[in-house]
């Protein structure tokens, strides 16, 4: 018995008290912009109950917005670059996304306890795609100054001014990504347990009542960008506690100036080939968007692809050739693995109309998903360490597979044999925890070696371009999700039913008929994508890294 609770200490003391140990107040500020990401989360719900029960929007219409609030996450290339160049002004980023982001919760807020007021100039639909573009806009600054001082954050020097040894600083630039991580899921946990509070008999509201509780939480809401805020500030403090340090010291002005700020090696010149390609990539998208062209978004999509690829080709011209293609290849197997689809808006639909999951449930959902991951981000922390990433993006693949097969079940009525022939609890909500509680660890795994891998390559002089310009990559294939998805609502149609507010008649009847094609497509998918650019990865360009391995 001993040895067994000896074998939890050890395991305990690697995984979490490991961790507790680097962590380091200049961790802090990164930490607090991507926990105000994690919070952000908090309107979801609503906006999930909101849509369906005011907007007459359709499913493919929600995944072509979800196109659309992904592209600004590709606009973190010139972002980037010009953090770099004004880096000394990077808490002015962070307030501008601060300000874009408190617009959208106004105009939310104003919808919900005043819809007649904004009817006038636009309606309420084209209020609520300005809301839903104007926060990515804003977290996608946030976030792009963040992943900039996750580089900065950890230490080369040790307190005598000495070299860090790199195998150390690689760890310290996992912990820090993996703390980063931690604060993004930590902030849905707290979401998710202020909606399970808020929405406790929400079931049996009115429409009236439940709208209140909608506006409260939006109000809530207002306290995101104030998080950011205050990570900035926190940063400004602990400059200001060191500048105080070295004073007492000895040390002159200019001297402080000079140990603090970047040194003149890692100052970038200009890079006029990433804003150059940034202007051509925001042209291109908002002239394409404003068109009426047949495949628009298509076509927008491949050519910021395009786009991308070559500014990061340009990027890592002074790389080696076997250190590029091991960086190609990473990005390829990554960018496979998020483009898998889903099946969009019409499963929640479903699961609401059919299953009967309301607002709290959908909100205990979310609490388990957030709670678990948390979790397992630190059960899988030496997996992530040891393993390639073709080797964890295999397994989850595998996992997440499998792990459709619940859902389907429940639309085939899995549910009612379950409760007439094993136990009456195994119903529809218990076989949803379940499903959640197993999948819900594994969503955020793929990422932190990734990031952990691009923060510790990234040239001194260039943290945030190289960042943003990996980043930009990897979430066009969320972009690519977006379309997926669009395509499959095209050809498997799903609605709920949509009723005139004024007069009560249905205009849109409810028709799921065609939702459990719809699962099965979306597994075929998630599984064949990202399999087999692993195959085709590993006899490419990542197979010299493979072999040495």
């Amino acid at each position: 018995m001993n040895k067994y609770f000896q074998s939890i200490q050890i395991w305990l003391d690697r995984n979490i008290y490991d961790l507790a140990r680097q962590m380091r107040l200049s961790y802090l500020p990164p930490m607090m912009v991507y926990l105000a990401a994690g919070v952000s989360g908090l309107t979801g719900i609503v906006g999930t109950f909101y849509v369906k029960d005011y907007l007459g929007l359709s499913a493919e219409f929600l995944a072509s917005l979800g196109f659309w609030a992904m592209m600004p996450w590709t606009l973190k290339m010139p972002i980037g670059h010009l953090v770099d160049l004004f880096w000394r002004h990077k808490a002015k980023l962070i307030y501008l996304g601060a300000a874009l982001i408190t617009a959208s919760l106004l105009i939310m807020l104003n919808l919900l306890s005043e819809p007649k007021s904004k009817t006038g100039l636009l309606s309420v639909e084209t209020w609520f795609v300005i809301s839903t573009l104007l926060a990515p806009i804003g977290y996608v600054i946030q976030d792009t100054v963040a992943d900039a001082m996750t580089v900065e954050a950890v230490p080369r020097t040790d307190g005598h001014g000495m070299p860090i040894p790199p195998q150390q600083i690689q760890l310290a630039h996992t912990t820090m990504q993996t703390l980063g991580r931690v604060a993004i899921i930590g902030g849905t946990l707290v979401v998710a347990l202020a909606n399970v509070y808020w929405f406790r008999g929400v079931a049996s509201m009115d429409a009236l009542a439940q709208t209140a509780i909608y506006i409260q939480i939006f109000r809530w809401a207002l306290l995101i960008p104030a998080i950011s805020v205050f990570g900035v500030m926190f940063a400004a403090h602990l400059r200001s506690n060191e500048e105080w340090r070295l004073a007492s010291q000895g040390y002159e002005f200019e001297d402080i100036e000079r140990l603090l700020a970047r040194r003149d090696t890692e100052l970038p010149e200009i890079n006029w080939w990433i804003l150059g390609g940034g202007l051509s990539f925001t042209l291109f998208a908002v002239t394409m968007g404003l068109t009426n062209l047949p495949y628009n978004e298509e076509l927008i999509f491949f050519g910021s692809l395009a786009i991308v690829a070559f500014l990061l080709h340009r990027l890592t011209a002074e790389f080696s050739p076997s250190l590029r293609k091991q960086l190609f290849g990473t990005a390829l197997v990554i960018f496979a693995f998020r483009a898998i689809p889903s099946t969009g808006a019409g499963s929640t639909w479903w699961m609401i109309d059919e299953l009967g999951f309301d607002q709290q449930f959908l909100s205990k959902l979310t609490l388990i998903s957030s709670g678990l991951t948390l979790f397992g981000m630190f059960i899988f922390r030496r997996f992530m360490a040891e393993r390639s990433i073709t080797e964890i993006i295999t397994l989850l693949t595998i996992i997440l597979t499998v792990l459709n097969l619940p859902e389907i079940a429940l639309y085939y009525g899995f549910h009612e044999w379950t409760q007439a022939h094993i136990a009456n609890f195994i119903d529809a909500r218990f076989i949803a925890l379940v499903d959640t509680a197993l999948e819900s660890p594994l969503g955020q795994i793929a990422m932190i070696p990734m990031l952990a891998w691009i923060a510790n390559s990234a040239p001194p002089q260039l943290k945030a371009t190289y960042f943003s310009v990996m980043a930009a990559l990897i979430n066009l294939a969320l972009s690519l999700s977006q379309l997926l998805t669009k395509w499959l609502n095209q050809w498997f149609i799903v609605t709920r039913e949509v009723k005139n507010p004024l007069t009560g008649i249905v205009t849109i009847p409810a028709d799921y008929s065609q939702l459990g094609v719809l699962f099965f497509a979306v597994m075929f998918l998630s599984f064949a994508i990202p399999m087999l650019t692993i195959f085709v990865a590993k006899r490419t360009l990542l197979y010299q890294s493979e072999s040495k391995n």
